[in-house]
């Protein structure tokens, strides 16, 4: 176990308040036990009714203590009882000569008792061998608080670098435990191959790139690749995290990364892995204050390191990040990161591909589809597949039972999307019109062409949302038209719609606050950025619109008041347009509406098939013409 800094610093002012304390008992106990038995007389006699009795010739016995100040005598009295001699204790000023010799002459026996030193010694005693203990003890702690990073072991070492170092890592995953990102995995596989056949490369003048960034969003597989290529390669292998070079004190990320690079050399051919590069590669210049940070001077050094004057032979780093766009140019010039790879979110055949490894050690009934799930899953990444399935896997044995089912699948989906279970609805007003806000949603999206089918309408509550409307896109695109953003802005305003239609406008609710903030959102990036509206072809702002302090410290408008009055009422066009589109529907199909409502407050959920075959019975759904927006 190793021992923090603090924790030395916590535990050595009790232990050394309570050492002194029982040292302190200690030295007292020896020196009671050191002293004589002084409490053999049972009571007291002033020094003049001692001078008295003697004089009276009544004193048979005086031993004498500590030096002369206290005496123990034994008295002779014929009025006490039997005639027994009483011991008494005597506080004496001295023994005066005068008094020595009226002893004598009385034949008085006497018993001097020298002091002893043995308090003296044990106090001496303890005064040496306590600290001696406690700095011994101390020594030990601060020694198994050597390893640990900051410890007081290590006051000397700030500019040592923490990489975990393994001359062959064993991580325990290669690139058969990798899923869902062929295309990355091809490009690193080029880099294994490299680092075990360096002649194949070599042979027709070719070299490996010294840097490979590998960018996406979190949880897409970034590091789990990292630990492929090094459980693949078989080389040294260094592992560390862009937060740890930087300290407190200026300098220190620095020598990290000269201590890193120094050893990475002694160990060549190997593997660098930084993970979240962007906490120390972030852009120069971008603060207040100059330059001069312990920041940007780390991110120098790593700079020189990975391609300067003297160069890097043999040592290739991986890096992972899922904010490139901060990242400094200098940093990503060929000759530092040569080959950017993208891990972007799978697509159906990669979210199938990642549920296949992690359903390995899971016990699934045999109706379980995992390609069903990975249908329904669009967007999601490899960590919130793995997620996925572990808790549909905790959820079964909550119910104890033997496998997992696809209820136990869709009730894991439900949550990991949308949040926790909550109280079911009590019948009522309110039920009712949650019920409408959701038919709505339903039945807009699945007349209207373009729009992605109905999967399950639900009032049962998750998370903050009072019911749900579940639509399964039917098939995995990164390109969408201008028809669907229209469908999908209709499909939204569809709840706000119904309870419009059915309940009047005095007596709609705060429930589409979500929505209309999606469909506006909606509406201006058509506007601003897709070039969908009268405006024209034109991008007009910026995806991210985030800066650096110090860069753009008051956002910038890129266009003039009057594009700003344009825009705006492009987006108010665009809503109201899908808003009485929903409305209309809405209305031509009241009555199937009323039917799907009874049935959904009844059922509390309605699956995306028998909601279809209502629907069906009362119009056309398949080709859906009639209803597609127009502007």
């Amino acid at each position: 176990m190793k021992v923090s800094w603090k924790t030395v610093l916590l535990w050595s002012i009790p232990l050394l308040l309570m050492g002194v304390l029982l040292w302190q008992g200690a030295s007292n106990f020896m020196l009671n036990q050191s002293q004589p038995p002084l409490n053999t007389a049972s009571t007291r006699m002033s020094y003049g009714r001692f001078l008295s009795y003697l004089d009276a010739g009544r004193i048979s016995k005086v031993d004498i203590f500590d030096n002369g100040r206290t005496a123990i005598v034994d008295v002779s009295d014929p009025e006490l009882i039997n005639g027994r001699p009483l011991r008494v204790r005597v506080d004496m000023p001295g023994m005066a000569p005068e008094v020595i010799s009226q002893l004598r002459e009385q034949h008085v026996e006497i018993d001097v008792h020298p002091a002893r030193n043995d308090g003296a010694l044990w106090g001496l005693l303890g005064n040496l061998l306590f600290p001696v203990l406690l700095l011994g003890g101390l020594f030990f702690l601060f020694r198994r608080s050597s390893n640990v990073p900051g410890g007081p072991g290590q006051a000397m070492n700030f500019g040592k670098s923490r990489a975990r170092f393994q001359m062959e890592a064993k991580t325990g995953v290669t690139f058969d435990d990798v899923a869902g990102v062929d295309e990355a995995k091809e490009e690193l596989q080029e880099v294994v191959t490299f680092l075990k056949k360096p002649e194949k490369f070599t042979a027709v003048g070719a070299r490996i790139p010294k840097g490979v960034l590998l960018v996406g969003p979190p949880g897409t597989g970034k590091t789990m690749l990292a630990k492929a290529i090094a459980g693949e390669a078989g080389v040294p292998f260094f592992s560390i995290s862009g937060s740890e070079f930087v300290e407190m004190f200026v300098g220190v990320g620095a020598s990290r990364v000269r201590d890193l690079f120094r050893k990475a050399k002694e160990n060549a051919p190997c593997l660098i892995f930084i993970d979240e590069i962007d906490a120390v590669g972030r852009q120069r210049g971008a603060g207040i204050g100059g330059g001069n940070d312990e920041r940007e001077q780390t991110l120098n050094q790593l700079l020189t390191e990975m391609d300067g004057f003297e160069g890097n032979t043999g040592i290739i780093i991986i890096a992972a990040t899922n904010r490139p766009d901060v990242l400094d140019a200098a940093l990503l010039r060929p000759g530092r990161f040569d080959r950017q790879v993208i891990v972007d979110a799978p697509d159906i055949k990669g979210r199938l591909a990642i549920l296949k490894v992690h359903a390995r050690n899971k016990k699934l009934a045999p109706e379980v589809s995992l390609e069903a799930i990975a249908r329904r899953t669009p967007g999601f990444t490899g960590a919130d597949l793995a997620n996925l399935l572990n808790e549909a896997a905790i959820l079964t044995a909550r119910r104890r039972k033997p496998a997992i089912t696809m209820l136990e699948i869709d009730d894991a989906v439900d949550r990991v999307v949308a949040g926790m279970e909550g109280t079911p609805l009590i019948d009522g007003k309110s039920k009712r019109l949650i019920a409408y806000h959701e038919v709505g949603h339903a039945i807009v999206g699945t007349l209207l062409k373009d729009h992605d089918p109905v999967q399950k309408v639900t009032l049962v509550p998750r998370g903050q949302a009072r019911g749900l409307t579940w639509f399964m896109p039917s098939e995995d695109s990164g390109l969408i038209s201008r028809s669907q953003l229209m469908a999908r802005m209709a499909g939204a305003l569809g709840g706000r719609a119904a309870e419009y239609v059915i309940f009047g406008d005095a007596e709609v609710t705060t429930g589409a606050g979500n929505d209309l903030q999606q469909v506006t959102a909606m509406a201006r990036q058509m506007v601003t950025r897709f070039g969908m509206s009268d405006l024209g072809p034109l991008s007009l702002e910026t995806q991210n619109g985030e800066v650096f302090l110090g860069r753009d410290l008051v956002s910038r408008t890129e266009y003039s008041e009057e594009i700003a009055a344009r825009i705006d009422a492009q987006v108010r066009e665009l809503v109201q347009h899908s808003y009485e589109l929903a409305i209309k529907i809405i209305r031509e199909n009241r009555v199937v509406i009323d039917r799907l409502v009874d049935l959904l407050v009844e059922k509390e959920t309605i699956d995306g098939e028998e909601f279809r075959q209502i629907v069906a019975e009362y119009t056309v759904v398949p080709d859906k013409e009639r209803f597609v927006p127009q502007l």
